[in-house]
């Protein structure tokens, strides 16, 4: 394919990026367009699936019986599976080739969402999840890397990545209202629409994404043992969360869980210090940049999602409304990020990265303490409505300011290892920020305000947290410029 450039500077081509004045205004032609919406549709399907799953979730478990404890993991198996193989999903990113991770990863999904639609059984609902956390785990740090070694950093790397916050909140813009409709039908379609989105999304991963050269490496091995071992770690510490409360704190079943899980991830530490393809290459973690920005994914998304979860609880199981009511409640979220998302890459270069993660938390922090005034009867306007507009605009600043600030002065072959530690980040906090909220409930009577409460007030206090550490981390980044 020949490749050409305007006088202009305008791009027609992927070769062309790397040419173009990267200070200069991002000008695009046809073909990287259609290579970044394919890209980005798999995120796009991964935002809508899990917004249709998470409305989903009360019809759940009153068809399948599932108890409160027991439905979450609906939720949890997918960012375990998720979180656990997303370090060997970036690191065989970088090593095969990222289209051909990309493309293996939309497969898998593919299968998890069908079985699930098919389940009869709680227990296949929740493996289905896991497995299409799986696939998950190697679509989404291999687009990321696609995204970040196809644009060069500054105004066309922010532009892309502002574009690919908006396609997220597409999915789930159009995941609330295709979610509520669906589930008024049956919660299987929720798991049987995306089937034939994974479809285009694997044919056009195989005609429209370009493919890549694997990283110049003497060995090609896969870091298995360090999968297993983070995957199982995490299992563990959060089962032994939610299971706590029933179990006891200290009983000996939570104490050993809860050593088993440390034992794992000391486990994948060793690992990683003696194979000659670490599934995290430890060097990364001297990044204070990528370290930091995967622990603010970690609230960012631990603390949206476990809202999400306590928020559908509380408007259908409490309040008996539909799941399309419920659908729409949250919809001005979608909207919000849709229409902000793309233009965080003229603030992000205005206002630094840093200054809108802090940003994006004054909002989120606003509106979970907001959340705590739910009642009886409380109206939508004045109780629910500020809050989903507040996350409207908190996402978008603090998800695509951590994306480019996690990526900033990683080499180029290490661009799939950093996505998927960033993205390790986003579904350990949601996985562990979830537990705990669960947690908190779980003490109390099933479809309470006390024990709505309660969970929302584990999700301010992650908020308020971050909050502090991002205003630390902004005010670090002023001096130092």
């Amino acid at each position: 394919m020949t490749s050409t450039k305007t006088p202009t500077g305008r791009a027609e081509d992927v070769a062309d990026l790397k040419a173009v004045d990267a200070n200069g205004l991002p000008s695009w032609g046809f073909r990287i367009w259609i290579m970044l919406i394919v890209v980005c549709a798999a995120f796009s399907l991964d935002a809508l699936d899990n917004i249709m799953v998470g409305i989903a979730v009360p019809p759940i478990q009153a068809d399948l019986g599932m108890s409160t404890a027991a439905v979450q993991w609906v939720v949890s198996a997918y960012v375990l599976g998720f979180g656990g193989f997303l370090l060997l999903g970036g690191r065989m990113s970088d090593l095969l080739g990222r289209r051909r991770v990309f493309i293996v990863g939309a497969v898998l999904f593919a299968f998890g969402t069908l079985a699930g639609g098919l389940a009869t059984d709680g227990l296949v609902v929740i493996v289905a999840r896991f497995v299409m956390g799986i696939g998950a785990a190697f679509t989404a740090p291999a687009a990321l890397a696609i995204i970040i070694s196809t644009f060069p950093e500054g105004p066309h790397r922010n532009r892309a990545l502002g574009i690919y916050t908006g396609c997220g909140a597409l999915g789930y813009s159009t995941g609330v209202i295709a979610g509520g409709l669906l589930t008024e039908m049956s919660w299987r379609w929720t798991f049987l629409a995306p089937v034939p989105i994974a479809l285009v999304i694997i044919i056009g991963g195989l005609l429209l994404v370009p493919r890549d050269k694997p990283a110049a490496t003497g060995r090609r091995t896969f870091d298995f043992g360090g999968a297993i071992a983070v995957t199982a770690g995490m299992l563990l510490v959060v089962f032994a969360i939610v299971e706590a409360p029933g179990a006891g704190w200290t009983s000996a079943r939570t104490l050993l869980t809860f050593g088993a899980g440390l034992a794992s991830l000391v486990l994948f530490w060793l690992i990683e210090r003696n194979v000659a393809e670490p599934l995290l290459p430890l060097r990364l973690l001297r990044s204070r940049a990528l370290v930091g920005a995967s622990l603010v994914a970690a609230a960012i998304l631990g603390t949206y999602m476990s809202f999400q979860f306590v928020g559908g609880l509380y408007l259908q199981s409490y309040r008996g409304w539909s799941p399309l009511q419920m659908a729409l409640a949250f919809l001005p979220v979608g909207i919000l990020i849709a229409t902000v998302g793309p233009q965080m890459g003229k603030l992000i270069s205005r206002f630094g990265a840093h200054w809108m993660m802090f940003a994006g938390f004054v909002a989120y922090t606003i509106s979970y303490v907001w959340f705590l005034g739910i009642g009886d009867d409380s109206p939508y306007l004045t109780a629910i409505l500020p809050c989903v507009v507040l996350i409207g605009i908190a996402f978008p600043f603090s998800f695509t300011s951590a994306n480019a600030l996690a990526v900033s002065g990683v080499a180029d072959s290490e661009h799939g290892a950093a996505a998927g530690v960033l993205q390790t980040g986003y579904q350990v906090g949601a996985a562990v920020v979830l537990a705990l909220a669960t947690a908190a409930m779980a003490g109390r009577e099933e479809a309470s305000l006390d024990g709505y409460h309660q969970a929302t007030h584990v999700v301010i206090a992650v908020s308020v947290v971050t909050l502090a550490a991002t205003l630390v981390a902004a005010l670090r980044a002023r001096s130092r410029a």
